[in-house]
């Protein structure tokens, strides 16, 4: 009889459980604002949108960009949390180009994969990303890099915004949407910036358009931006 009772508690916590799990799951879906392309990733993309705007509390711009055709978002680079919340805040999927070190990271490579990341060889084939950004613009989709090239705080000494991006803008005619970051707590760190609690803020700037406009200019407009905080919004975060 006690076997039996066991039985029954343990069939019933398992239908809990499962029950459980699958609210959690819609839950998480709910809180997505871009399709992915697959249940796993579109899990993982609401639980990073509530992590950003809930625990990093993101405020003021989100990344709107057209709903079809190739663009490239550029942003400053303080911390291993940029790159979260720029997928937070935007409508569309987005494709970074990032170091092969750091796209090799153990545990987590597969995710890379998944979220379509582009391996940057910095010192060997660095080529081989610019054509695979190329052909991802050529598709429709939506590139994203950090010009400086690394994690480059305000108070560091001045560092030349890569070319890489207007050539990729010229070549592939796509828009360049400049965003700056800043509230960031665990700015200079790379995971520890994660669990670091911040005030995180974004602001948009207006697209650049490479077309007409000579590689220099195209960098000055871009720096404009990024680099410099100005009258930040301080609005509340959007409702996520």
């Amino acid at each position: 009889m006690n076997t039996i009772v066991v039985a029954i508690l343990l069939l019933v916590f398992i239908a809990v459980l499962l029950q459980f799990l699958r609210r959690t799951i819609r839950f998480l879906k709910s809180h997505k604002n871009a399709d992915w392309g697959g249940s796993t990733l579109n899990v993982i993309s609401g639980l990073n949108r509530l992590l950003s705007y809930r625990y990093h509390r993101l405020s003021g711009d989100v990344i709107t960009l057209p709903e079809h055709g190739g663009a490239i978002v550029v942003s400053n680079h303080v911390s291993g949390l940029d790159a979260l919340l720029l997928i937070a805040a935007c409508n569309r999927p987005l494709r970074f180009l990032i170091a092969k070190e750091q796209y090799e990271r153990f545990g987590i490579q597969w995710l890379f994969r998944s979220i379509g990341c582009i391996p940057v060889e910095r010192q060997a084939r660095p080529q081989r990303a610019f054509r695979a950004a190329l052909r991802m613009l050529a598709q429709g989709e939506v590139v994203a890099l950090f010009p400086h090239g690394a994690i480059h705080l305000d108070g560091d000494p001045p560092r030349r915004l890569k070319a890489g991006v207007v050539k990729l803008a010229k070549m592939s005619g796509c828009l360049i949407y400049p965003v700056r970051l800043d509230g960031i707590k665990g700015q200079g760190h790379t995971l520890l910036s994660i669990p670091i609690r911040s005030r995180a803020v974004l602001k948009l700037g207006a697209p650049i358009d490479a077309k007409d406009r000579d590689e220099k200019a195209c960098l000055q407009a871009i720096a404009e931006h990024i680099e410099h905080p100005g009258d930040l919004p301080h609005k509340k975060p959007v409702d996520s």
